[in-house]
């Protein structure tokens, strides 16, 4: 197989130039240890490095660079580090990190680099190592996404926690005139076989003056304690007993608020206003207008102008901001519309054959000869973020700084975007992530951010905090983009697959073409085809858009997962024996599948649904954020033809499971997530303007329709993979599927509705 899904790496010279790549290359990762500033620290208390810190009461805390929005990366992570420590689970603090690079999140990059998951090669391994040493030097690349967190800190996190545990046995190896390796550590103390034994609080002064290990010994899996077993959430006592804070919880003394309208047209402003009737309310302080902006790096198109308030209570702001009489200037947004998208992105594939982005064997050649040809034609649509926490940041500039209160995926990008609004250095913003009510990528943008960082000029050096409305945020998003796909394929008389061509068309989020990421998920699919390609048409709508939750391996997964089954019903092959063929180079996938075609009792006959109705299964497999997952639905019509999803089956590899309580977790809010999608959510445009607006006309999953949901970790030996995410793509495919085993009906559409 073609290892490398395009060609975009283009070395300009050999000589000077090669060898300090390759020079480069062969020099080790730069370290994630030690912070090139010491970290603060208060009275009594230690750093031992750019990780963690020690305090005389015995407390041991976690520097936490990556935001928690429910995903449970603070638990997991913090076990990582408390594990190799030795430290005891219930001494664990958590503090947020500076914004030193040590903490750049480099898993989410060097991951999307265009390089098949099974390519071991020397290029790939060249590549990654010089795209990671060179992140290691540019600010600001602190960020939440792509399943990232425990792969990006699974060495730097362990590794400071064995640091530290060398440290404080060193310290106490010296206290005691014993040799260091004569003593242990356990459940954050020292003992020697003397009977001596003190805490890491006890020794955490002495330990702070030795020097750093160049070098440290991690734990073999055997030796673990808290990896691999399901602690108990770090967040999970205060967000039981209302304590735990959010975004829209920074009330800072003295804070104003702000509600804001922006123009219903995507990407319009502000003609003109009349405010007299607001500012005569009470409370009001004053009326702003905001212009469009560009709200990320992770996206296309810009969010709307609009009107703000800023008033004494919210109360007071959402009431005047309604006073405003406000005269749009629509912008050249005003003329789109979803049906006019739809055909041009059908249009597209009409005239273009599209970008390879993974190409093998004469895929022309094959189709032409095959004895039986299947096509079909997919789509999918804009999908809105919908967290439950809508959009909210609260700002204060005083004294030519600024304080930011806001859940944010990338503070680092965030801190960057409100010192350009307040015109200063961004070591002048202090910049704070509480728990984030809901992320799925929508924190990846500065939008709201920036507004609020404008409105905190405005008044007199109090603090600021600006709500989006539930209605502002699902009209305002930036959305997962629409996509159209065609799908052909060829067997030769046999009924063997021979040829297999895919092609879509949609927004590559501004991407450049080197390295287009549209086909995640389909260019790099587990499956192997003799002849095969897959290639993207970019069709940029003009639209806010940007990344949604499993990326574009929402939209793969839905489109190869489908065809490869319809694939299977044109040979009449079984749904499984099928994917097994085309697996048979990929053990770990072959371990999955099987796994869950034997939990759902795949070969043996379905019951019916309590009320009698008939019941069928569908199934799909997809590799995402280096885990993967299978899932198997079962489900049913109700009476008015509306698809229940009764049961799921769910078998997740993920490598070493840090926390399997977490990851059951994710493949759960996954599989929510996913079928929200999957059954009810559609953005439409209409003369420029969302048509949606809360959750009664964008659903989220009813828990009278939530399924039961059985989840099956794979013990691996393989390195953590994501979970955030993967739980997402397969479930859309899995029910059209089950579906088709109802019905006989192809649903080729989402969200999915029987005819």
């Amino acid at each position: 197989m073609t290892k490398i899904k395009r060609r975009y790496f283009l070395l300009a010279g050999i000589g000077t130039a090669g060898a300090l790549l390759i020079g480069w290359s062969l020099s080790p990762p730069r370290q994630r240890l030690l912070s090139s500033k010491p970290l603060s620290v208060r009275p009594g208390q230690v750093a031992l490095n750019g990780w963690v810190k020690v305090s005389a009461d015995n407390t041991v805390t976690v520097v936490m660079s990556q935001a928690e929005m429910g995903q449970g990366a603070h638990t997991g992570l913090a076990m990582l580090l408390a594990d190799e420590m030795d430290a005891a689970w219930d001494q664990i603090k958590l503090e947020q990190s500076s914004f030193d690079t040590i903490y750049n999140n480099q898993a989410s990059i060097v991951g999307s680099l265009p390089f098949q998951p099974d390519d071991h090669g020397v290029l790939k391994w060249v590549t990654e190592r010089v795209v990671g040493n060179a992140l290691r030097e540019i600010p600001g690349l602190i960020g939440t996404g792509g399943s990232s967190s425990i792969k990006d800190q699974f060495l730097p996190l362990r590794q400071a926690g064995a640091s530290a545990r060398a440290m404080l046995i060193s310290a106490a190896a010296e206290m005691w005139g014993v040799p260091a390796q004569e003593c242990a550590a356990r459940a954050g103390r020292v003992s020697h076989a003397s009977g001596k034994s003190a805490s890491y609080g006890e020794l955490a002064a002495p330990a702070a003056k030795l020097p750093v290990p160049q070098q440290v010994k991690l734990k073999v899996r055997t030796d673990f304690t808290l990896i691999g077993t399901a602690e108990p959430r770090i967040d999970g006592a205060a967000k039981i007993d209302g304590s735990a804070m959010f975004g829209i919880d920074s009330l800072p003394p003295g804070v104003l608020y702000a509600s804001i309208v922006m123009c219903p047209t995507l990407g319009g402003k502000v003609a003109s206003f009349d405010a007299a009737a607001a500012r005569a309310l009470p409370g009001v302080h004053n009326v702003v207008v905001l212009q469009p902006i560009a709200g990320g790096l992770a996206g296309v198109g810009m969010t709307s102008g609009g009107i703000a308030v800023i008033a004494t209570t919210r109360f007071q702001a959402m009431q005047a901001v309604k006073q405003v009489s406000v005269q749009w200037d629509h912008g050249a947004s005003a003329g789109l519309s979803s049906r006019a998208i739809d055909e041009e992105l059908t249009r597209a594939l009409d005239l273009h054959v599209g970008r390879a982005h993974y190409a093998r064997g004469n895929v022309t050649a094959a189709l032409q000869s095959a004895a039986k040809t299947v096509t079909a034609e997919y789509r999918v649509p804009f999908v809105a973020h919908a967290a439950m926490e809508p959009m909210n940041c609260t700002v204060q500039f005083k004294n030519g700084a600024a304080t930011v209160w806001v859940g944010t995926q990338a503070p680092g990008l965030a801190r960057f975007a409100v010192a350009k609004v307040l015109g200063i250095d961004a070591s002048k913003v202090d910049l704070r992530v509480p728990y984030l009510g809901g992320g799925f990528g929508r924190r990846y943008f500065n939008d709201c951010i920036i507004q609020a960082a404008a409105l905190a000029r405005e008044t007199g050096g109090l603090p600021v905090q600006l709500l989006w409305s539930r209605e502002q945020d699902t009209t305002h998003d930036y959305y997962r983009p629409a996509f159209v796909s065609r799908s052909k394929a060829g067997f030769d008389s046999r009924g063997r697959l021979i040829a297999w061509q895919a092609t879509s068309s949609g927004s590559s989020l501004g991407a450049p073409s080197v390295i287009d990421a549209a086909t995640d998920g389909a260019s790099n699919t587990a499956y192997e085809f003799p002849n095969a390609r897959i290639a993207h048409q970019r069709v940029e709508s003009g639209l806010p858009m940007g990344i949604w939750r499993s990326v574009n391996h929402s939209q793969n997964a839905f489109f190869t997962e489908s065809f490869i089954d319809e694939c299977a019903a044109a040979v009449q092959r079984d749904p499984v024996a099928f994917r097994i063929e085309l697996l048979g180079n990929q053990p770990r996938h072959l371990t999955v599948l099987r796994r869950a075609a034997a939990l759902s009792a795949w070969n043996e006959p379905i019951k019916p649904a309590q009320d009698g109705t008939p019941k069928a299964r569908g199934i799909a497999i997809h590799r995402s954020f280096g885990s993967i997952v299978a899932q198997v639905a079962e489900v049913s019509l109700s009476a008015d033809r509306r698809i229940r999803v009764h049961r799921v089956v769910c078998v997740v590899e993920c490598g070493l499971a840090v926390n399997p309580n977490l990851i059951r977790q994710q493949m759960e809010g996954g599989i929510v997530f996913g079928l929200s999608a999957a059954l009810h959510n559609e953005i439409t445009i209409d003369k420029g303007q969302v048509q949606q607006s809360n959750f009664d006309d964008h659903l989220a999953l009813r828990m009278d329709e939530c399924p039961t949901i059985e989840t099956d970790i794979i013990a691996s030996r393989e390195s953590p993979g994501g979970v955030g995410e993967a739980g997402v793509p397969p479930i859309a495919p899995a029910v059209a599927n089950a579906v088709f085993a109802l019905t006989g009906q192809r649903l080729r559409r989402l969200p999915l509705q029987v005819s």
